[in-house]
């Protein structure tokens, strides 16, 4: 397949799969109209990030009207309208998007005098910009984060109504819509207030480091890394999205950006079509999970949990790469199993040529992580690096940037921002239905009551919930949602706040390769050419760490760096690598040769002992393991 044809599949795939990049491209006079809305957005944000972040309302009605105004210009009623004109309807929700919020910064005074009292004008605005902001939602994030947050505002009417366990007083309109709209409880609470200052600047920034070509460094620098390996292609896929995740924030865009590259790669190789989309879902969707972006959720974890974001990097950074080692092994497995070889040397780009032509490229990424390690604000780290990844392309001609290119930067910027943004907004919606009737401790007492608060059992009902709240919603609505319904039931059976909201927030991630509702699979299929549900069953298998890790740091918090003794620290790692080991063995059905069944359900159960380090269930499964060994040896010498 030629590049072309990879690249218009690719838009193609995106579109359909990534509602966050499914945008207008409008022509003429519209063109320009949006693009001076998004420009003026970007400057906003660079501006009162160097001289100053207003009040947190303020701040955040002036990010949210530019959010609803773009939201609604961007994202048409009807795909089928002109593409030279925007649709007077959409010029009208845009202007009624924007004023709502812009109605809290103009009556900013007097909001504040009667603290909590809404008049009848209020009660009018707050309605008008709760369904505003719906209908954004539906627009640009879809119909799966709508029907959560309908779901939720019944619950607040219908209370009385409800099961005894999750019964309450009921909320009349006026007390709604007051908390949901005109507090910082609900919609302008943390997650837009995150949005509104570290989230945009890190969009920005991978606005920039994208435009400047670091995704083809990557690609080319995991090329040479991994390509001769055993099924090099695939191990470069792994490569290669696991450093696109720093920066990226979206599994599909991941998937479509690597993906179009890569998975004609694997194919050509001699990798099953429905296992090459796998390979890339699996590899993209755990971008989400590696530092220090997270899927722009690791700013709002820090927020919630009340520590500095640095300690949510470091605790991130093992399970990560616990996570990327499974899907690797699983490639190299299958790749064994299927005799599959990696490309001739000699027609892979050499590491020195790469880094002397584009190592300059990754010196942003290099300082963000030093500046954020060092005790700098992410907000400030963020707009340090933003201009080094300017300054830093300029130092070769090849990847210099015009400053027509610079300015579209800033276009670029302001149109990624929107999916969170919107996606934040709607979150605010439920937090508000949560904090004021108690639901999320509510349900927390239900999970304990249904597992009768033992560890384990409670664990499987919150990956459950977990994972079906995620399913079709964002990274960053995806971690909100989970951490407000979900986590408090970890809470309360007295699991730590970081590894609580962090158990939860994997198992929202993971929801984007398992089936049913598996959009990187999806995609990664629809680039493959494969069959849609087999590839999201190969990618959950290929993300099976993603299942074990969080129980594992449940019962292992060293491996979230959370002090400790560094000699538990490495006993804990140590394990986690051998289980991965056997249970992706046992998953692609090769270990040291091909395996039977008998042999696969020994190692895959060798492997879940090594989850809890302790003394007999390490001994138990490491002696299974070695049993398998043994088996294995057996079969090699009688061929």
């Amino acid at each position: 397949m030629s590049d072309e044809k990879n690249e218009g599949l690719a838009k193609e795939v995106l579109k359909k799969y990534d509602r966050e990049s499914n945008t207008m491209d409008y022509g003429g006079i519209a063109a320009k109209i949006v693009t001076a809305i998004a420009i003026t957005f970007s400057v906003f944000q660079l501006y009162t990030a160097i001289f100053g972040v207003l009040d947190a309302q303020l701040q955040r009605a002036i990010h949210l009207g530019f959010g609803m105004a773009l939201s609604f210009l961007l994202y048409p009623t009807r795909k089928s309208w002109s593409r030279t004109k925007i649709h007077p309807f959409d010029v009208l929700l845009a202007i009624i998007g924007a004023m709502a919020p812009a109605y809290i910064v103009i009556e900013y005074q007097q909001l504040v005098l009667r603290a909590g009292t809404v008049t009848g004008t209020d009660l009018i605005i707050g309605i008008i910009g709760i369904i505003t902001i719906i209908e954004a939602t539906r627009r640009v994030v879809g119909l799966p984060m709508v029907v959560v947050v309908f779901f939720f505002l019944t619950y607040a009417f219908l209370g009385p109504y409800m099961p005894d366990m999750i019964a309450h007083r009921g909320l009349s309109l006026e007390q709604l819509v007051s908390h949901i709209y005109f507090t910082t409880e609900g919609i302008f609470g943390i997650p837009l207030g995150v949005s509104s200052t570290f989230i945009f600047l890190f969009i920005l920034f991978g606005a920039y480091l994208e435009a400047t070509g670091l995704g083809k460094f990557f690609i080319d620098l995991a090329n040479a890394v991994a390509g001769w390996a055993s099924g090099g292609p695939a191990k470069v896929a792994v490569l290669s999205s696991g450093l696109m995740g720093t920066v990226s924030g979206s599994s599909v865009a991941n998937v479509v950006g690597t993906g179009s590259l890569t998975i004609p790669m694997m194919k050509k190789l001699g990798y099953h079509k429905n296992f090459a989309g796998a390979v890339e879902a699996a590899a993209s969707t755990g971008g989400q999970l590696m530092p220090p972006v997270m899927g722009a959720a690791a700013f709002l974890m820090a927020e919630f949990v009340g520590v500095p974001y640095v300690e949510i990097v470091k605790a991130a950074a093992i399970p990560a790469l616990l996570y990327f080692l499974g899907v690797w092994l699983g490639v190299h497995f299958e790749a064994k199993r299927n005799h599959l070889k990696g490309i001739s040397r000699d027609k892979l780009p050499k590491i020195g040529e790469i880094l002397k032509e584009r190592g300059h490229l990754a010196i942003p990424l290099i300082v963000i992580v030093y500046l954020l390690v060092t005790g700098y604000t992410p907000m400030r780290a963020a707009l340090i690096a933003l201009f080094l990844s300017i300054i830093c392309a300029s130092l070769r001609k090849s990847t210099r940037m015009k400053p027509i290119e610079i300015v579209k930067g800033l276009d670029k910027g302001a149109r990624g921002a929107l999916g969170v943004l919107v996606a934040c907004a709607s979150a605010g919606i439920i937090i508000g239905v949560v904090t004021k009737t108690g639901m999320g401790l509510k349900l927390a007492s239900s999970l304990i009551d249904l597992s009768g608060g033992v560890l384990l059992p409670s664990l499987f009902f919150t990956m459950i919930t977990a994972i079906v709240l995620g399913m079709g919603v964002p990274t960053t609505a995806n971690y909100v949602i989970t951490s407000t319904v979900a986590a408090p039931a970890l809470l309360q059976i007295g699991i730590p706040a970081l590894a609580a909201h962090m158990f939860v927030f994997y198992f929202g991630i993971i929801a984007d390769v398992t089936p049913p509702v598996a959009l990187a699979a999806f995609a990664g299929a629809g680039i493959s050419g494969g069959n849609a549900l087999r590839t999201g069953v190969n990618a959950s298998k290929l993300a099976v760490a993603a299942f074990i890790i969080p129980y594992m740091f449940v019962m292992s918090p060293e491996l979230l760096l959370q002090g400790g003794d560094i000699s538990v620290t490495i006993m804990a790692l140590v394990t986690a690598v051998i289980g991965m080991i056997a249970l992706s063995a046992s998953l692609i059905g090769y270990f040291l040769d091909y395996m039977t069944k008998p042999e696969r359900l020994i190692l895959f159960f060798g492997g879940l002992l090594m989850i809890k380090p302790g003394g007999v269930t390490d001994l138990i499964g490491i002696a299974l393991i070695i049993a398998v060994i043994f088996l294995q040896k057996r079969h090699k010498k009688k061929v």
